[in-house]
C-alpha cells in the first residue's frame, strides 16, 4: 500500500469503521471488493449521489474492484433511511427503466471497464419463502426498531410498514452475496451497513469496512439534496440549468461543495461569486463539456452581469391561459424551467424583497396580473421568457 493511499481514500469520510481494519485490508495488496448499493427509485441522479460515486472512483484508481449494486428488489421497498413517511411503491418494470439511465449517468464518474454491475434481484428473485424466513430470523424486531427513523415515526404516530423493516436485512444480505470488503454509504446508512457486517460474520466471512460519507446539502443550504425537496442539481440537467442552480448556492455551504464535489478546499483569496462561477464551470464541464460550460458562463454574464436579458438565451415558460397572477407565474416558472419547488409563500417573499422584475422593472404588488409576453426575472441568477 502506498503511504498516501489511505489518506486519499479516507479524505472527506465522516466515519470509518474502523480505520485500523481499512489499513489492514489495504495492506493485503490485492484488489478489494468495494460495494456501493444504489436504488433507482428515480430515472436521474443528482450531485448528492456523486459524492459516493466519486469515492468509488478513487478506489478504482487505487486498483480496487468497484461493485455497483443496482437494487432492483430493494428499490421496490425504498430505503427508509431518513424518511418520515413510507416511500411510494414502484413496480419492477419502473425500477428497471430507471436503472438504465441511472447507470448511464453513473458512468460519467466511474470507469466502466473496472465496474462490476450486479442486480440484487439475482439472489432475491430465486429465494424461497423458507429462505426468507430464515434470513429474517437473523435479526430481532428490537434491533430493527433501534433505527432513528423508525423510532421517530413511531413516536410521531406515523406508520412503519412491515416491508420497510426488510430493507436493512436485504442490504446486508447483498454484502454477503458479493463478499464485500468495503461498503460505501451516506451517514444515514450506518445501521444498514452494520447489519451487513453482522450477517457476514454469521456466514463465516471477513467483515466489511464501513466508509460513511457526508450528505451534501441542497440548494437551500440546510436539507440534504433531494429531488423530492426541489433543492437538487441533476446530473442530467441542461448545462444552463446546472450552471444557474450552482450559482444560487448559499455562500455558507460553498466550502462543502468544493470539498465533496471537487475534493479541494474553497479558495480563500477569491470573491464568493467568482468561486461559484469557477465551481459551476468545472461541474458543467465534468457532466457535459468544456464548451458547454463556456457557453453557460457567457450566457450568465450576458443575462446578469451585463443586464441584457432582452437578448439573452432564456428558458421559455408557457403557462396555461388561466394563470396570469404573478405568484402562480413565479412558482410555475421555477418548477417548469428549473425543477425547483417554491411555495406561494416563497414567491410572496421574493416579491416583497424586490427580487422580481418584469421587463426590467421591479414588481412589488403581490396581486399583480400579467397579460402580455415578456422577461420575468426571478432572482439574482434566474430569469425566464414568459409566452
Amino acid at each position: 500500500m502506498k503511504s498516501d493511499t489511505f489518506e486519499i481514500l479516507a479524505r472527506n469520510c465522516s466515519q470509518i469503521l474502523s480505520p485500523t481494519e481499512l489499513r489492514s485490508k489495504l495492506a493485503e495488496n490485492r484488489p478489494l471488493r468495494v460495494k456501493l448499493g444504489v436504488d433507482p427509485t428515480a430515472p436521474d441522479i443528482h450531485l448528492g449521489h456523486t459524492v459516493a460515486l466519486t469515492k468509488l472512483r478513487q478506489f478504482q484508481e487505487a486498483g480496487h474492484q468497484a461493485i455497483l449494486i443496482i437494487g432492483d428488489f430493494t428499490a421496490m421497498i425504498g430505503d427508509p433511511s431518513g424518511r418520515s413517511v413510507t416511500r411510494p411503491h414502484l413496480t419492477h418494470e419502473e425500477v428497471l427503466s430507471n436503472a438504465q439511465t441511472y447507470q448511464e449517468q453513473a458512468f460519467k464518474i466511474l470507469d466502466r471497464d473496472q465496474t462490476q454491475i450486479v442486480f440484487n434481484g439475482e439472489w432475491f428473485q430465486t429465494m424461497s419463502f423458507e429462505e426468507i424466513l430464515r434470513l429474517n430470523s437473523r435479526l430481532t424486531l428490537q434491533q430493527l426498531l433501534q433505527r432513528e427513523d423508525f423510532k421517530s415515526r413511531i413516536e410521531q404516530g406515523q406508520p412503519v410498514r412491515a416491508h420497510e423493516i426488510q430493507y436493512p436485512i436485504m442490504q446486508g444480505w447483498d454484502s454477503v452475496q458479493i463478499r464485500a470488503d468495503i461498503e460505501l454509504g451516506g451517514t444515514d446508512q450506518l445501521f444498514n451497513i452494520l447489519v451487513g457486517r453482522d450477517l457476514q460474520k454469521e456466514e463465516g466471512l471477513p467483515q466489511q469496512v464501513a466508509l460513511l460519507l457526508p450528505l451534501l446539502e441542497g440548494l437551500d443550504g440546510t436539507q440534504k439534496m433531494s429531488k423530492s425537496l426541489g433543492n437538487a442539481v441533476g446530473v442530467a440537467d441542461t448545462p444552463e440549468m446546472m450552471f444557474g442552480k450552482l450559482l444560487s448556492i448559499p455562500d455558507s455551504i460553498m466550502s462543502r461543495y468544493y470539498e465533496l464535489l471537487l475534493c479541494e478546499n474553497l479558495p480563500l483569496d477569491v470573491h464568493p461569486m467568482q468561486a461559484k462561477k469557477d465551481l459551476a464551470v468545472r461541474i458543467v464541464s465534468c457532466y457535459h463539456s468544456a464548451s458547454d460550460a463556456k457557453r453557460a458562463l457567457e450566457d450568465f454574464d450576458l443575462r446578469f452581469s451585463k443586464r441584457d436579458l432582452a437578448h439573452a438565451d432564456l428558458p421559455t415558460y408557457s403557462p396555461t391561459p388561466n394563470i396570469r397572477d404573478l405568484i402562480s407565474l413565479i412558482t410555475g416558472a421555477y418548477a417548469n424551467c428549473f425543477g425547483i419547488s417554491k411555495s406561494r409563500g416563497d414567491a410572496r417573499r421574493l416579491i416583497e424583497q424586490g427580487s422580481i422584475q418584469w421587463q426590467g422593472e421591479k414588481i412589488t404588488d403581490i396581486k399583480a396580473q400579467l397579460s402580455s409576453s415578456g422577461v420575468l426575472k426571478l432572482d439574482k441568477t434566474r430569469a425566464v421568457r414568459v409566452q
